[in-house]
């Protein structure tokens, strides 16, 4: 549990970084983000996809509560994080 809540943490201070905050979650191994205005979940994912190499699951795919946000899977370690929250920022979409 301790490696999951050091990897979200780690990764919201990577999102955080690039102006994209989190929605508040904890004791799971997978982060809830918002999707820049203008988007559908499925838009926003296939963006990350296309342009910044970035896999996230739309949050469409859970139910309609879960249209708005897209899912990170906390598997990796931080360095891939920033990494990719590095990408993500080069959009400007924050």
């Amino acid at each position: 549990m301790a490696l999951y809540q050091k990897r979200r943490d780690d990764f919201y201070a990577a999102a955080r970084k690039i102006g994209w905050e989190p929605y508040p979650s904890g004791g799971s191994f997978y982060a809830w983000m918002p999707v820049p205005r203008g988007y559908t979940s499925e838009q926003f994912a296939d963006v990350l996809l296309d342009k910044a190499a970035v896999a996230v699951a739309p949050g469409n795919g859970f139910g309609k509560g879960g249209e708005g946000y897209v899912r990170v899977g906390l598997l990796i370690d931080e360095p891939r994080f920033t990494e990719a929250c590095e990408r993500i920022g080069k959009l400007g979409l924050f």
